[in-house]
């Protein structure tokens, strides 16, 4: 018995020995483990490795080292903003409410109060410094009836400004301001931007001061929104906001591209949908404006309607190619002319047009009495007929004759 009792003694401290020993190896192997895992991560070189770095995978080769194009971009959007900023200017205006005519009654007096005192209503907007001699292009919502008019630049100094003259068919106004030394905008050619090129909205949002906002160009050509009677919008996605009307949109030249004029919006701020006026029609509104003071149209009196699929079928012309006319006003110009009801006039001096908009544009910019050839299809062929337009006026806007 006592054999047996020494050989269990025996055995049992041989596997408690084993056991002590497994776990002293385990526990030295998951130290040095570690140890080895701590230093290939945060000291490598002591291993005489390299640190590993992330596996890129390009999407599309190109020739430009990765991250020249947002540098550039950046510095594009830096110099842009550096060239125009300046010469965008904050625009401050007044003018005198209505007073009341009972204010006099003195019945009205005791229940109301005096309210003889007239107020005065203020409003903001912006502008664009565009000539040495003062010149400055806003629009025309943004000094209308307004009698005290306050231009503030961006290095601080203020002054009066005089309105040279306004085009509320375009919603653009001309301002001058008697000051030296005037930062001026590079106006730019509109008509060479494309979708996807990328833009800067320079203004006044809010009154908080000059604000730069960036986008890209979302649309061109933007008619029918019933803003303008001329509309011609370019729409961009460029923070546009109350206080940027009249502000410059320009390109990452720092070149003017558009006036900022509008925005659609259910909350009154910017829902990136915003609408600028070209600077091709701006520079022939002002132009107009400082050389006359006010901007002359061309008008033959027709009433024009969109050519339907229909109709374009029925008169064997492509659709969207011309306009047909539905009235033709008697004895004006295009009556004299030879235009019939039922007519579709493709061309203006020369000059496609495809719906009312740009038959409304090219008609205005005829010269009022000098011949302006007009291309017309009607059911027996095409026609050309020489029309001498007549000067647009206010009171024939109205009846939706062009």
């Amino acid at each position: 018995m006592r054999i047996t009792f020494a050989s269990l003694r025996q055995q049992n401290f041989a596997a408690l020995l084993m056991k002590r020993l497994w776990l002293v190896f385990a526990q030295s192997v998951t130290v040095l483990l570690a140890a080895y895992f701590v230093v290939a991560t945060l000291r490598p070189e002591w291993l005489n490795r390299k640190p590993s770095l992330p596996m890129i995978v390009p999407v599309l080769e190109s020739s430009t080292p990765p991250g020249d194009g947002a540098q550039a971009t950046t510095a594009g959007f830096r110099s842009a903003a550096q060239a125009a900023s300046p010469a965008v200017v904050s625009i401050n205006t007044s003018k005198a409410t209505e007073t009341n005519p009972q204010t006099s009654d003195p019945w009205f007096r005791f229940f109301f109060g005096d309210q003889g005192q007239s107020q005065r209503q203020s409003g903001l907007g912006s502008g664009v410094i565009v000539s040495p001699a003062g010149y400055i292009l806003t629009n025309n919502h943004v000094i209308e009836e307004a009698d005290q008019i306050e231009v503030l630049l961006n290095d601080g100094r203020r002054s009066p400004a005089q309105v040279i003259g306004t085009d509320p068919d375009t919603d653009l106004a001309v301002l001058k301001v008697d000051l030296q030394s005037l930062p001026v905008i590079t106006l730019g050619d509109s008509d060479a931007l494309a979708i996807g090129d990328a833009v800067l909205a320079i203004g006044n949002p809010f009154g908080v001061g000059q604000t730069v906002t960036s986008g890209i160009v979302s649309a061109l050509g933007r008619t029918q929104l019933g803003i303008n009677t001329f509309e011609n919008f370019i729409q961009t996605d460029a923070a546009i906001n109350p206080g940027n009307s009249g502000g410059a949109l320009v390109d990452t030249n720092g070149h003017l591209m558009g006036i900022n004029t509008a925005i659609y919006s259910r909350s009154g701020g910017s829902m990136g949908i915003g609408f600028a006026i070209p600077t091709s029609t701006a520079r022939s509104v002002m132009e107009a404006i400082v050389r006359d003071g006010q901007v002359t149209r061309g008008w033959i009196g027709v009433e024009p309607q969109d050519l339907t699929p229909e109709l374009a079928e029925n008169f064997g012309v492509p659709p969207g190619t011309g306009v047909i006319i539905t009235g033709v006003l008697q004895n004006g110009p295009a009556a004299q002319a030879g235009l019939r009801p039922g007519d579709v006039i493709t061309q203006v001096a020369g000059k496609s047009v495809n719906n009312v908009a740009q038959l409304l544009s090219a008609v205005a910019a005829l010269p009022p009495g000098q011949p302006a050839s007009l291309e017309v299809v009607r059911k027996e062929g095409a026609q050309h007929l020489q029309v001498v337009p007549g000067r647009r006026n206010l009171p024939r806007q109205t009846n939706g004759q062009r």
